[in-house]
């Protein structure tokens, strides 16, 4: 079984945010970047699926040379080779674009990804993903076995969790339940040695495009802080958020 595992390079839930250009970039000075935390579950699960039935797991990024330390800290948890495509990431689409082209070329049977990354929250890669590859998908998935090309997992729902069933090839979105927390690995001496070793290829982009553009970013209101408005219309709408996040 071939497995690719999607990683996303987020920065630290710790890392103080802060923007540049009057709010128009973020910036990354100063920020720890990490591997995704959805992203970790599922990479946990792939390296079992190694060790149990000898399955070969790579792992996918897009994004620039900065995410390269990301990808190295995923070789040293045990995958087996790595692959950066050389495109800054602007949007989900986009991304998921570029995924496909890789899931095509390398001929996977199983994509795993998290759910969502922990920067956006799109929860929307996956799903895009799945469609542009004509596989089968689940969603916040929280256990899975395979049997051959079987595949039983349990995915969480409103009220509860839903058991289902499918087929290979397809794409699994991950979160925590997929694996504990207790079972995720941290990288020892031998496995930094060896990730050093392992291939870490550089793709350039397919060339797709993005469909959407960030404009600007805005901080939420500190909690029991005072937010002026200008005029009725704005506190109308300040109104109508504030009882839409209630």
């Amino acid at each position: 079984m071939k497995i690719l595992v999607c990683i996303s390079h987020v920065p630290d839930t710790t890392s103080k945010i802060n923007f540049t250009d009057n709010d128009t970039k973020f910036d990354t000075n100063g920020v720890q970047f990490v591997i995704n935390p959805y992203d970790e579950f599922s990479l946990t699960r792939a390296m079992w699926f190694k060790e149990k039935q000898g399955a070969s797991v790579t792992v996918v990024n897009v994004g620039g040379a900065s995410t390269e330390p990301t990808l190295r800290k995923a070789l040293a948890i045990g995958a087996d080779e790595a692959i950066r495509v050389n495109v800054e990431p602007t949007d989900g689409l986009m991304v998921a674009k570029e995924l496909a082209a890789v899931v095509k070329e390398g001929g996977y049977d199983l994509v795993l990804a998290g759910k969502e990354s922990a920067d956006y929250n799109g929860q929307m890669v996956p799903g895009m993903l799945a469609s542009l590859v004509d596989f089968n998908f689940v969603n916040g998935c929280v256990g899975m076995e395979v049997e051959g090309t079987n595949v039983t997992l349990d995915r969480e729902i409103d009220g509860g969790e839903e058991k289902v069933s499918s087929v290979l090839p397809m794409v699994v979105a991950g979160q925590k339940g997929i694996v504990e927390e207790k079972d995720l690995r941290i990288p020892n001496m031998r496995g930094i040695m060896m990730a050093r070793k392992k291939p870490l290829k550089v793709v350039e982009g397919s060339g797709a495009a993005a469909s959407s553009v960030t404009k600007t970013f805005e901080k939420p209101v500190a909690k029991g802080a005072v937010k002026l408005v200008d005029n009725v219309d704005d506190l109308i709408n300040l109104l109508h958020n504030e009882a839409k996040a209630i």
